[in-house]
């Protein structure tokens, strides 16, 4: 893969084979961060888990202190009085039968996040095949199948972001914008490798974070140094 002369210039100033301090690292993404739009900041890890087996899996959801820096769009499948609370809180759409037939007839698309009460689960289900291999399934473990449409709406909203494994074992999730400085990123950084490590299956043996990488969108990744994490 052939890279421009932004990124190599910016690569010249990390050391390929060191692993840096949080802080030291957010602050090198940040300053090797020259595209002429505001990058996404995301974080890579690499888990010591086999994602093949049920009890190894890790996911879970976590509301970044400082957002992501990316408007969400909200589609909350409810009915009866919760649709007026998941509109309240600032969904974008909220309905049951008239979105799944707008998604099945139509392809249509137009949001980032789906939260469904428990009771339409049966309808949402057979969005399965199209929301599913998007990653846009609503789950109980992942805060968006819930009775209270609205807190997780407000949740959504307000930069809650879900993390998963990969086939290769690895979780990939945005942490915020470039233009947040490295502070703020350095906070949501924080806050979503403290759910990781919380989310430790007990099935899990040896090292369980084997890698962290920090980068831009259009930047070389700053390895992590995952000694103070400790498992």
């Amino acid at each position: 893969m052939k890279h421009g002369k932004r990124y190599l210039t910016s690569a010249k100033a990390i050391e390929r084979n060191k692993l840096y301090e949080v802080e030291e690292a957010v602050n090198m993404v940040c300053s090797t961060s020259k595209a002429k739009f505001d990058e996404t900041v995301e974080l890579h890890v690499r888990l010591g888990v086999d994602s093949r087996h049920a009890d190894q899996q890790v996911r879970g959801a976590v509301v970044l202190p400082n957002g992501t820096g990316k408007t969400v769009r909200v589609l909350a499948f409810c009915k009866g009085s919760n649709v007026d609370a998941a509109l309240a809180a600032g969904a974008d759409y909220a309905g049951s039968d008239e979105y799944v037939q707008k998604i099945q007839g139509e392809g249509w698309m137009d949001f980032d996040v789906v939260i469904a009460t428990p009771d339409m689960m049966g309808v949402v289900g057979r969005l399965g095949k199209v929301l599913g291999p998007r990653g846009l399934m609503p789950s109980p473990k992942a805060g968006t199948v819930t009775p209270d449409v609205a807190k997780a709406v407000t949740e959504a909203k307000a930069g809650k972001i879900e993390y998963r494994l990969d086939k290769t074992n690895i979780i990939h999730c945005p942490i915020g914008k470039a233009s947040f400085g490295p502070e703020k990123l350095q906070q949501n950084l924080e806050a979503l490798m403290d759910a990781i490590v919380k989310a430790k299956p007990a099935a899990a043996k040896g090292q369980y974070i084997k890698s962290c990488v920090v980068a831009s969108t259009m930047g070389p990744g700053v390895k992590i140094s995952t000694s103070k994490y400790g498992v």
